[in-house]
């Protein structure tokens, strides 16, 4: 007898007098515990070669258990082997997900999962004795203890049932490789580098994906020492062919010489270990990687300020521009002077809007463009000035001609219209909107308001040519009393955006909304009534009325916006809005991961209820029967990231799809995590598409 065996003898009777010092074998091959249950995933035979097998933990629905670095609270699994006749190897563990608890942010498993490793038997039975530590949480926290043993037979082949044989190796699937450095140059990017500054509170890792022209969606990253970084969701920026994280770290953590990190790109994830850290100066010069060029940008966001004219977001501003074009003096000779008015104050106001959403982007505030609309004081500001204008438009008060003035009659006029029409024109997106708008959040200070000033000349540029070309205006009748006919007719779309702003501050602060803006309305039109009565002091009255209005209904609004205490407001407002349609949920990025990770298709519609495109799309296509019910017979995992109020989570998800506007729809095929990213028009075969190229 050889040493060898004589050595797999006396392992296995120890293995059999601990057992039976318990209880029978078949008896210790599971452990439970609250809301966990652990059993082997192992084969009914092993041969004598290496096989992977691993404990199988079946977790109740909305549980969880934790990955290797648990992250910012929780503890990882620990498994004691306490004696085996043969080799055993270390854990390899899943891939995870990150898990929000509160304020906190874990790295782990909602739902079962298997901790697997290898194992080469030694003996003519694969014997194996474990001591078995674990924490399961919800939002409280249980731990959980057991002991287990396994004992399968030694054989030529080994023997799995087929169900075990795929659970394992889907699981087998999901951890991830070992990569070093030097080897990710093979792959679709690599790691340009680690740096740190001594003294900061973050650290950046940096992906060269080699192709500034290319495609590509940044892989998802996990840092591996949970004492050095924290477990939230990096900062992602894309600029050209450099991808930058920025992690947090943990407060008063040392920075270590190296550091790792996994990287998943969906379909396949790597470990990388031992990355060097280097100072933040020495890395400086990755930052500056070339992205598309800035001419080409500046096109793009042309375009889409030139198609903005056409959206529906910009209608009701189309009116004022044209009553100043075929009013009584558009024959004037200072046509073109006009023209460049408006052209200014939608330059003006462009370059100011973008220079603030710069600014409190820099000081960290999660916004994107149209965050004006994500106020209830300007929501109820817009109220306000539309609806006198609405009313002017309809002839009922003496006053409203003088917001006609305002509405390009006077040199003022063409200026203030062009500033109205940036302000309501600016929430939605339209063709090349998007990848310009997401490009500018990258660049730096001067191209991003180049970009921003690209849009405003083209959504100036249609209005301009008209004005410079009278060829274009002599199309038109001559004055006469079709225009005030068409004055009055045009008040109409001003009082339909009347409502759908009410509808958005009630969104916003809940249904007190519509109570505060239509008060609003009230106190105006009665003021103007009585500014009309002649009487001793009405007019005083009058104003006196409309400041009280004023002062009121803002301060209101402000106050319930800031509170939250809205039933509209915050994420009351998204679970309402994703509920309301049946199948459609609100945007929760555990919830997305798991649904990937089933293998299930996700849609992902993020909109607001201040972008009319928005809601065009949603009523006319996603809403639609037969969209519906395309969705239901592929079982598509519907989201609706409802950005109508700020939402830090929304603006981070959309930054990484190299977006800050709405709206975007992205969808993820069954079995991938890199999206595709549809127009901002929607049409019914643009869905259907999207299936029929999965056939």
């Amino acid at each position: 007898m050889s040493h060898k065996s004589l050595i797999g003898i006396v392992v296995a009777v120890f293995l059999w007098a601990l057992t039976c010092g318990s209880g029978a074998v078949a008896a210790q091959e599971t452990a439970q515990g609250d809301h966990v249950q652990v059993r082997w995933l192992a084969p009914e035979q092993f041969e004598s070669g290496r096989e992977t097998i691993g404990f199988y933990f079946e977790v109740d629905p909305g549980w969880h258990v934790y990955w290797r670095n648990a992250g910012d609270s929780g503890a990882a699994p620990r498994f004691d082997f306490v004696a085996a006749s043969g080799e055993v190897g270390d854990i390899q563990w899943p891939l995870p997900v990150r898990l929000p608890i509160e304020h906190l942010t874990n790295l782990g498993y909602e739902g079962n999962v298997v901790y697997l490793f290898p194992v080469t038997p030694d003996a003519s039975r694969m014997e194996i004795v474990v001591n078995l530590e674990w924490l399961v949480c919800k939002v409280d926290c249980i731990p959980g203890y057991g002991s287990m043993s396994l004992s399968r037979p030694v054989a030529d082949a080994v023997q799995w049932s087929p169900g075990e044989r795929a659970l394992r190796d889907r699981f087998a699937a999901r951890v991830p490789q070992p990569l070093a450095v030097q080897d990710s140059s093979s792959m679709s990017w690599r790691v340009a580098g680690v740096s740190a500054a001594p003294e900061g509170d973050s650290l950046q890792l940096v992906i060269d994906t080699g192709d500034a022209e290319a495609e590509f969606s940044p892989p998802e990253v996990f840092p591996l020492d949970g004492g050095f970084l924290t477990a939230k969701a990096p900062q992602v920026e894309k600029t050209g062919d450099v991808v930058r994280y920025t992690f947090q770290r943990v407060p008063g953590a040392v920075v270590p010489p190296s550091t790792g990190f996994v990287i998943s790109d969906g379909s396949s994830a790597w470990q990388l270990d031992e990355l060097e850290i280097q100072a933040a100066a020495a890395s400086e010069p990755l930052a500056s990687g070339s992205g598309q060029p800035l001419w080409l940008l500046l096109l793009a966001a042309i375009a889409g300020g030139a198609i903005l004219n056409l959206m529906p977001c910009v209608f009701p501003v189309l009116s004022i521009k044209l009553l100043g074009l075929v009013g009584p003096q558009g024959e004037a000779s200072g046509r073109l002077q006009e023209g460049l008015r408006y052209a200014a104050g939608v330059l003006v106001t462009f370059a100011a809007l973008g220079a603030l959403l710069l600014i409190l982007r820099a000081g960290g505030a999660a916004i994107g463009w149209g965050f004006q609309l994500q106020s209830a004081p300007v929501v109820l500001g817009l109220i306000l000035l539309f609806w006198v204008m609405a009313l002017s438009f309809s002839g009922l008060y003496e006053f409203g001609h003088h917001l006609m003035n305002l509405a390009g009659r006077s040199r003022g006029g063409a200026f203030a219209t062009g500033v109205l029409a940036v302000f309501v024109a600016a929430p939605c997106t339209g063709p090349f909107m998007g990848a310009a708008l997401g490009a500018a959040t990258l660049l730096p200070a001067y191209g991003a308001m180049a970009i921003f000033l690209g849009l405003g000349v083209g959504l100036a540029l249609p209005f301009v040519l008209l004005c410079a070309f009278p060829a274009l205006l002599n199309r038109l009748p001559a004055p006469g009393q079709w225009m005030e006919t068409l004055r009055q007719l045009l008040a109409f779309p001003l009082y339909a955006t009347v409502i759908w702003l009410l509808w958005v501050l009630g969104r916003l602060v809940g249904e007190s909304g519509w109570l505060i803006g239509t008060l609003l309305m009230l106190a105006v039109v009665f003021a103007f009534w009585l500014g009309r009565h002649g009487f001793r002091g009405s007019r005083w009255i009058a104003w006196g009325l409309v400041l009280a209005a004023l002062v009121a209904s803002f301060g209101a609004a402000h106050r319930l916006q800031a509170s939250g205490s809205g039933s509209g407001s915050g994420q009351g407002a998204q679970g309402a809005a994703a509920q309301s349609a049946a199948g459609w949920r609100p945007y929760d990025r555990n919830a997305i991961g798991q649904a990937l990770a089933r293998g299930q298709g996700v849609f992902i519609d993020y909109t607001a209820a201040w972008c009319i495109t928005c809601q065009v799309n949603k009523k006319l296509v996603l809403e639609s029967e037969g969209v519906e019910a395309l969705f239901r017979a592929h079982d598509v995992y519907l989201v609706r990231a409802d950005w109508t109020d700020q939402d830090p989570e929304i603006t981070r998800a959309l930054a990484e799809l190299g977006r800050n506007s709405v709206p975007v729809y992205a969808w993820y095929a069954p079995g991938e995590r890199t999206p595709v990213l549809l127009p901002q028009i929607l049409q019914a075969d643009m869905i259907e598409a999207l299936f029929a190229a999965g056939k």
